[in-house]
Parts: C-alpha cells; structure tokens; sequence
C-alpha cells in the first residue's frame, strides 16, 4: 500500500504541476509526460526513504 499511495501522491502533484506551469507558459497539457515524471519521482522517493535510517536517535 505504501508505494501504491507513494506512486498516486507523485502522480497527482506532478500532474498538478505540469498543468499549471504549462498552463503560464501557453503550452499544451501533455498527460504522458506528467505519468513519466511521477514515476520517476515515485522512484526516487522511495529510494530516500529506503536509505534513511528508521532508528530513534540516541540520547546524549
């Protein structure tokens, strides 16, 4: 469920954004484009959370 959500949230921001910057520049809303860079954000979002650690830090 985590990266269905995960891929869902970048799917929809990224789409998000792709609207409205095109839109400001004039330029058409290309879907497929918004797909391909939510997958890759998907990608490396979960790449970073894999790499952060999950430990509670250390009392000094």
């Amino acid at each position: 469920m985590h990266y269905i959500m995960t891929f869902v949230w970048s799917f929809l921001l990224v789409s998000m954004l792709n609207y409205v910057a095109g839109s400001i520049v004039g330029a058409e809303f290309d879907f497929m484009a918004g797909v391909t860079v939510s997958v890759v954000l998907a990608i490396i979002v979960l790449i970073i959370t894999a790499i952060i650690p999950n430990d509670a830090p250390a009392d000094v």
